[in-house]
């Protein structure tokens, strides 16, 4: 969800390249897993595109980059049109920002019908709005994970997994460990 430039430099620095990190290498256990990805910006002649290190690893069957302009995703008729065709029931959001974009797309499709998942170290607000929105997202009762939680419980068993890692061909994330 949103993952620009322009919610990007609010950030912290040192929150920044981690941050990036733990998504694009998500995505690339998604497209291991041939779990979609459905990929959001905000307001784009505004705000500017996904950033390229996300953007270049979308598949090239993915549905388009979807310009957001709600909060929460399930409110725009193309975004929630592309959800309910995947024929998915479970939703995993990563992004910009916390406390607004991913809670409110996360409450969105829960009242939609949907289970919802949220990657606690692969989305970020401004201090000390990442807390605060993770904490919303816990009282709807949304699920909350993390990057290494949630690939574990994709892969499920070890033939997947070394499956998977050899397919990923690149490390894990700084300061994750498998």
């Amino acid at each position: 969800i949103d993952v620009q430039s322009y919610f990007i430099v609010k950030l912290p620095l040192d929150w920044r390249g981690p941050l990036v990190e733990r998504m694009a290498w998500l995505m690339r256990v998604a497209r291991c897993l041939e779990i979609p990805i459905i990929a959001t910006v905000e307001d784009v002649d505004r705000d500017g595109p996904l950033i390229d290190e996300l953007a270049e690893l979308l598949p090239a069957d993915s549905p388009p980059i979807f310009n957001k302009m709600v909060f929460g995703l399930y409110g725009q008729t193309d975004t929630r049109a592309a959800i309910d065709a995947c024929g998915r029931d479970h939703f995993v959001l990563v992004g910009l920002e916390t406390d607004v974009c991913v809670a409110q797309s996360g409450l969105g499709l829960r009242a939609g019908g949907y289970r919802v998942s949220v990657v606690d170290d692969a989305c970020a607000s401004p201090p000390p709005n990442h807390d605060t929105g993770m904490q919303r997202i816990r009282d709807a009762g949304i699920a909350v994970t993390s990057t290494k939680g949630l690939y574990y419980e994709w892969v499920r068993d070890l033939e997947t997994h070394h499956r998977v890692q050899s397919a990923l061909n690149v490390p894990c994330p700084a300061g994750m460990t498998l």
